[in-house]
């Protein structure tokens, strides 16, 4: 997934609740003579792409385990309620621009030390300047003195360098005292309260700054609810309670083992079989006459989630530069009729660029979302048609063989250009081909919402240098309107301005919306009771066994 990403919840409501309880439960209940509060379980995870360093993971693979690991200012309540506050004790601000935050007193990261107000700060300063290299980098760009910190290269891929920063701390960032930080934003920004709970604001410990990113990363220290034990790489990674937690949500089993799978239908077979706790997604082959229903009774859990599947153009390629190219593969897609044969009718087809989960998101302003084949081929003919093999590629380890086949089959059915799918082995492999821009043709993505706005479906996409604009997309009137849109104190007037933005990305063609997900999970007889977050991954925290 991430591109599919993670996080939940809404400042206006915005995301999907499911809390799944099979029985009663209390904290202090046993599961077959074994007290719960000493149980372990052992859950459905992917390689990682990158170590485990917040603000550079910007995949669901690592991701997940980051925000077990890590506890943020706010965090995302599962009913898709406001955010609340987690580590802060306040954040406060009469102008949209200027916030005062404070932080709750003597919560600790797992080494032991006391998380002060520099260690956001250091954290969020040491993301946002460009020599070191974060994917997150773009989350900090509201922040004032943002462009001192992080220089963009002048060419992209080409021969010029970036330009050394003259600092490496942004002017907007203050360290008042030991609890107490405040926040200077370039304008005014309604909705920047909204994203603190993702994982990119979180605190970094001192030891991490007395070594290397990748070695912190090896072996992380948050301040979450869980510790991190060990990490085998395709194999597993070890969490244990961190029992000197002091906020809300603490865990009620000790030990979470995330087991690291290279085939989806292998971790439902030992789900089925006992072996495996928890899959946040049933592989396709089981939602065929609702098998996956049958095979876990009352244990099967649907949910609606902010999630959108996506292909994704490498632009940086000059056979995919052609906007006709582009909108005629778009329009060669029966994106019902994928939805219907491959997922059953269980995920509806996409019709809008952002979820219509977010918050201001216009629903069906997807123009080149509707199967059209006469235009598509009109399209294609004044584009000059596709030299070679038009390959789409995905991630082999997850269901989306079935679907990546059946939307390139339609490209040639339609189209007559020579295309197939090809899927690579792991998730891993693929997202650090994706990040080296050496993709050669059109590949699955998936976005799963960080924090509930639209503008979370446009910023990190479709502006140019966003944290997860993978494909290389640019359109510098896309990033005026998104740049306008993110300095409103208004929250509609924020809306209305990525819509006109949307509506350029639109007409660009840079990417292909095919579905909105609705995750079909499942758990164990050996859980008793859990919650699912907004999008569809398990709350660890909740777990009663």
């Amino acid at each position: 997934m991430r591109v599919s990403k993670r996080a939940s919840g809404a400042i206006a409501v915005g995301a999907a609740f499911a809390l799944v309880a099979s029985g009663c439960s209390s904290d202090s209940e046993s599961n077959e003579g074994g007290n719960s509060a000493d149980g372990a379980i052992t859950i459905h995870g992917v390689q990682p792409e990158n170590p485990l360093v917040p603000a550079n993971t910007t995949e669901t693979g690592g991701g997940k385990v980051i925000d077990w690991m890590w506890t943020g200012l706010v965090e995302y309540p599962n009913d898709g309620s406001a955010p609340r506050n987690a580590v802060a004790e306040s954040i406060e601000t009469t102008d949209s621009k200027v916030f005062t935050i404070k932080i709750k007193q003597d919560t600790k990261f797992h080494d032991g030390t006391v998380v002060k107000a520099k260690n956001f700060v250091d954290a969020w300063n040491w993301a946002a300047y460009s020599p070191n290299g974060v994917q997150g980098a773009s989350f900090f760009a509201d922040i004032q003195g943002f462009d001192d910190v992080n220089k963009a290269d002048p060419d992209g891929e080409g021969p010029q360098q970036a330009p050394e920063p003259t600092t490496d701390k942004m002017s907007g960032l203050k360290v008042v005292d030991d609890w107490t930080f405040e926040v200077t934003l370039e304008a005014p920004t309604a909705v920047w309260p909204t994203k603190l709970g993702y994982s990119a604001y979180v605190p970094l410990p001192d030891a991490f700054f007395t070594q290397k990113p990748e070695d912190f990363g090896r072996k992380p220290i948050g301040n979450g609810p869980v510790k991190f034990v060990s990490w085998e790489d395709n194999v597993l990674i070890k969490l244990t309670r961190f029992d000197d937690y002091t906020l809300r949500d603490k865990m009620k089993i000790k030990d979470v083992d995330v087991k690291l799978y290279q085939d989806e239908s292998a971790a439902y077979s030992d789900l089925v079989s006992g072996n495996l706790d928890w899959v946040e997604q049933v592989p396709v082959s089981a939602l065929a006459g609702d098998k996956w229903k049958q095979d876990l009774g009352d244990r099967a859990i649907t949910t609606t989630t902010p999630i959108t599947g996506i292909i994704a153009f490498p632009v940086y390629d000059k056979r995919y530069q052609d906007v006709r190219l582009r909108k005629a593969v778009s329009l060669s897609i029966n994106r019902q009729e994928v939805v219907d044969k491959i997922f059953f009718g269980t995920r509806p087809p996409a019709t809008s660029w952002a979820n219509p989960l977010a918050p201001g998101t216009v629903d069906g302003n997807c123009t080149v979302c509707t199967y059209n084949p006469e235009e598509a081929k009109k399209l294609y003919a004044e584009a000059g048609g596709f030299e070679g093999e038009m390959v789409f590629y995905y991630n082999a380890d997850s269901s989306h063989k079935e679907w990546m086949e059946a939307v390139a089959q339609q490209v040639k059915t339609t189209l007559g250009v020579e295309a197939r799918a090809e899927g690579m082995p792991t998730f891993a492999v693929f997202r650090q081909a994706i990040n080296a821009k050496q993709m050669k043709g059109p590949y699955r993505a998936a976005w799963q919402q960080d924090y509930p706005d639209v503008e979370n479906w446009i910023n990190p996409l479709y502006v140019t240098g966003g944290s997860s604009n993978d494909g290389g997309y640019s359109n510098p009137q896309v990033d005026a309107l998104a740049k306008e849109a993110g300095a409103q104190a208004d929250l509609a007037a924020s809306h209305a301005k990525f819509a006109e933005a949307v509506k350029l990305i639109d007409a660009d063609v840079p990417a292909l919306p095919i579905y909105y997900y609705a995750n079909q999970a499942g758990h164990s007889e050996k859980i008793k009771k859990l919650e699912v977050t907004a999008v569809g991954e398990l709350d660890i925290t909740s777990v009663e066994l």
